[in-house]
């Protein structure tokens, strides 16, 4: 039988652990603080530790730490409701297994803990880490608490343990270079200089010289020699923005710095030798790219080696309040002013607009509406036309609804059916449509407090089905337990 430590002081949450793992075979002890369970650690000897990051007493990145330095071998895995992207970078920076935003459901959550314990007896019989050294948290300016966000942040964590390539893509606007800078931040590189180059913006003729440098007369205006952006960055990172737009010429030059790191400037013929890591971003199909033999194959796989898929706004709307928030008080910052408030109708016009220019344009939305805002309080009017919407949304901000004038799902639907095909390629043989199903009823009676007939107006089915569906689901007798309330 598996071990599996829990240290929260959440006696709701402990027990309802308890009653999820229940017909598991699976032994779990419960305590209260990281002390406690750091004492407990040489006599249990768990397979598995799943703790709170905001403990009484230690802290629980102090626990993961003092963890990590007592047994490299066991498994970690953070939860917390508040979660934070220096949280979410610092734990797996120093090595927790995996980081849970609560509240959470029971179905991701066995699935987790069941990888865990695999994995824990995995590596028990071959692997050798060190903790990383914890280093002060920069600003890094990236939000989100979504789970596609916690999978950047997450990322982020475990490439600053090397100097691994990176390919960041995604649209324009969704922070590809804040990944890039926060890798750097976190990196053993993060005292060498830190190098961006949009090759975008560089006329062709130039870029070349701009990456390399070139020698005194290698073409007309050319009157000394000039370093380019490799040797500036010399033991440091570089990051190679829009790399789709980068010259055929350029590309065989970066492949060869890829492959040996040396190069020659433009007009030179002296070998030059540069240690730089390469982090390159797109927001082009590189793949379509490399299939219309407009982008190298050999120089995509060199720069693919791991990378991060940045998402768009629209598809992570429920960060939209954290981003107005950090932006808000950013401006307030650099105005040195008190940070302007929303009134309600606000946040219901952000969320409804799809956001093409995706980050970027929200904070530049922001910025307008505090310069052109007259009070405090930011209203509706103060927002661009496109998105304030003025027909649909008051003018006063005095609404907390605001409805699109059509009866459609709520907008992370979409978001909780890929978490669940993202389990079903892990689960060979799952079948999702009966998984969603049970989920569904087991909500409805959650909702409706057992009251059938509420509960089958909510899915649209008569009360017969719904009896069926309770038979056939086991769930007479089986109430969901609080942890995984939030449902779907």
């Amino acid at each position: 039988m598996s071990k599996l430590l829990v240290i929260d002081d959440d006696a709701d949450l402990q027990y309802s652990l308890g009653r999820i793992f229940d017909s598991s075979n699976l032994e779990i002890t419960a305590v209260s603080s990281g002390e406690e369970g750091l004492r407990l650690l040489p006599a249990l000897q768990p397979d598995l530790v799943m703790m709170d990051l905001r403990l009484t007493g230690m802290s629980g990145l102090e626990t993961l730490r003092r963890i990590r330095q007592a047994d490299s071998k066991l498994l970690v895995i953070l939860m917390t409701a508040y979660g934070t992207t220096q949280t979410a970078i610092e734990a797996m920076k120093l090595g927790a297994y995996d980081y849970l935003l609560k509240p959470f459901d029971a179905l991701r959550l066995k699935t987790t803990v069941t990888r865990a314990i695999k994995a824990a007896r995995d590596l028990r019989q071959a692997f050798s880490s060190q903790p990383q050294a914890a280093m002060e948290e920069p600003d890094l300016g990236i939000v989100g608490r979504t789970e596609s966000m916690q999978e950047v942040f997450k990322l982020i964590g475990q490439l600053a343990r090397s100097d691994v390539t990176v390919l960041i893509t995604g649209e324009s606007g969704t922070g590809k270079e804040l990944v890039a800078r926060a890798i750097y931040e976190h990196s053993g590189r993060n005292r060498q200089p830190f190098v961006a180059v949009n090759c975008a913006a560089i006329p062709e003729q130039l870029l070349e010289s701009e990456l390399f440098g070139h020698e005194r007369g290698a073409f007309t205006g050319a009157t000394f020699q000039r370093i380019g952006k490799f040797e500036q960055c010399n033991h440091g990172t570089l990051f190679l923005d829009e790399i789709g737009d980068m010259t055929p010429a350029t590309q065989t030059k970066v492949l060869r710095v890829l492959q040996s790191a040396i190069f020659e400037r433009v007009g030179g013929n002296e070998s030059v030798e540069a240690d730089v890591r390469i982090i390159a971003a797109t927001n082009k199909p590189i793949e379509q790219a490399v299939a219309a033999r407009q982008f190298r194959e050999e120089l995509f796989y060199r720069l693919n080696v791991v990378r991060v898929a940045m998402p768009p706004l629209r598809e992570r709307r429920e960060d939209i309040p954290l981003l107005v928030d950090h932006f808000l008080k950013k401006l307030a910052r650099e105005q040195k002013r008190p940070p302007k408030t929303l009134t309600p109708g606000v946040l219901e016009a952000l969320r409804r607009y799809d956001w093409p220019g995706n980050v970027r344009e929200l904070e530049n939305v922001m910025r307008r509406a505090v310069v052109l805002s007259k009070g405090e309080a930011l209203l509706v009017s103060d927002l661009p036309g496109e998105i304030a919407n003025l027909d649909s949304v008051p003018r006063n901000g005095s609404s907390t609804r605001v409805t699109s004038g059509q009866d459609g799902p709520p907008p992370d639907v979409a978001a909780v059916a890929r978490q669940f095909f993202r389990w079903a390629k892990n689960e060979p043989g799952a079948g999702i449509i009966p998984v969603v199903q049970r989920e569904l009823v087991a909500q409805a009676l959650l909702e409706t407090e057992g009251n059938q007939v509420r509960a089958a107006k909510l899915l649209g089915m008569t009360r017969p089905t719904l009896r069926n569906r309770i038979r056939k689901f086991n769930l007479r007798g089986n109430p969901i337990p609080a942890v995984c309330a939030n449902g779907l």
